[in-house]
């Protein structure tokens, strides 16, 4: 999610419903995911890494994408569109290319893998291009983009998703929320990283939404007829961001993530919310480049912590600061990590439910403070 600007308004211990929360300390969450996907046969590795994603994904404060789809993950494994343990089969293509058949699995194991591969191409060829079909969701396609930051190189990803948004000027969805994530290595510490859907909203926030009862933003959805609406329950399509340049830019990530790995395109695509028994058959694209190859690479970490210091110390509106890309995740993180991750009670109740049905502990809640 990209955050220009942080309003001093914010309430902290609200989620993105505006709905007060119990909360949950990160590492008994991580735990806890860990477990449940493991009683769903998945491999301890794997299980480890997913339940790491989706809580770094809620330390973020990306609640759409982190531990609250975890209920829907394990639906899929349960139902079997989801292969607990996939055989990925990974192709060199190339000096730097290569393809990765994720065998159905979750799309974290299955982008995680394609990003290493492609540090790997980066490591030698100076730039990997790495393309991923028979996938799932893959969650916040921030995680990939930082995965390679960390390794010091500059991260791109992206992946696509069945048809939630409408093209511009258009009535009925088309195309998904296709995100993008661009991330480079900071001197800093914390990469720099872009991380953004191309419609206004995700549309696990109307999901989210009908959960808890609460309403859309304005401008952000369009019902049935194609008419503007803030209930949930009647939305049918998300609008793209900045009008036409949304809809273009998710158009051209759904050439990239589908039709060049071999899969299909929005409406084709199986829906996530649908038949929970049908394959999703996703695609997705892990770039990495080394910036060493080029001539600016050996003082880029150093320049983008300059360039990011010179953007917040800009003059910002009244109550609010001009932040970098990233900071309010980094911002969110550093608060959840000590106050705890809140867990709105329709989530309180998936998690309760899903530990009954496992016969596991539930992670202990306490009152927001």
């Amino acid at each position: 999610m990209f955050g220009v600007v942080f309003d001093h308004r914010t309430t902290p211990m609200r989620d993105e419903t505006g709905l007060t929360s119990d909360v949950v300390d990160a590492d008994a969450l991580r735990r806890w995911a860990a477990e449940v996907l493991q009683r769903q046969n998945l491999g301890v590795e794997d299980a480890t890494l997913v339940a790491n994603c989706l809580v770094q994904t809620s330390l973020w404060g990306i609640d759409t994408h982190g531990i609250a789809r975890l209920p829907h993950y394990l639906n899929r494994l349960d139902r079997g569109s989801i292969e607990a343990k996939p055989a990925l089969k990974i192709e060199r293509t190339g000096p730097a290319t290569a393809s990765v058949d994720g065998g159905h699995g979750l799309g974290m194991v299955v982008c995680d893998a394609a990003m290493n591969q492609a540090i790997q191409c980066a490591e030698e060829a100076g730039a990997g291009v790495v393309g991923c079909y028979h996938s799932s969701h893959c969650g916040a396609i921030g995680l990939y983009g930082r995965q390679a930051a960390a390794r010091g190189m500059i991260g791109i990803a992206f992946t696509h998703s069945d048809a939630f948004v409408a093209p511009h000027a258009g009535r009925h969805a088309f195309l998904g929320t296709n995100p993008i994530c661009i991330a480079v290595p900071s001197a800093e510490g914390e990469p720099v990283c872009l991380d953004t859907a191309t419609s206004i909203i995700p549309f696990n926030r109307v999901m989210n939404a009908r959960r808890d009862g609460v309403s859309l933003p304005p401008g952000t959805a369009i019902d049935a007829e194609g008419e503007p609406t803030t209930d949930a329950e009647a939305a049918r399509s998300l609008l793209p961001f900045a009008e036409h340049k949304g809809y273009a830019l998710g158009f051209m990530i759904d050439v990239l993530c589908g039709l060049l790995n071999g899969m299909t395109f929005g409406p084709h695509i199986a829906a996530m919310y649908g038949d929970l028994e049908a394959r999703r058959n996703l695609g997705s694209l892990m770039m990495a480049i080394d910036p060493g190859r080029f001539f600016g690479g050996d003082a880029l970490a150093v320049e983008v912590a300059r360039m990011a210091a010179e953007a917040r110390a800009m003059p910002a509106r009244e109550g609010a600061e001009v932040l970098a890309p990233g900071d309010p995740e980094y911002r969110c993180e550093r608060q959840r990590r000590r106050d705890g991750i809140p867990i709105e009670p329709g989530l309180a109740a998936e998690i309760r439910d899903w530990s009954q049905r496992l016969h596991i502990e539930a992670p202990p809640l306490r009152a927001a403070s």
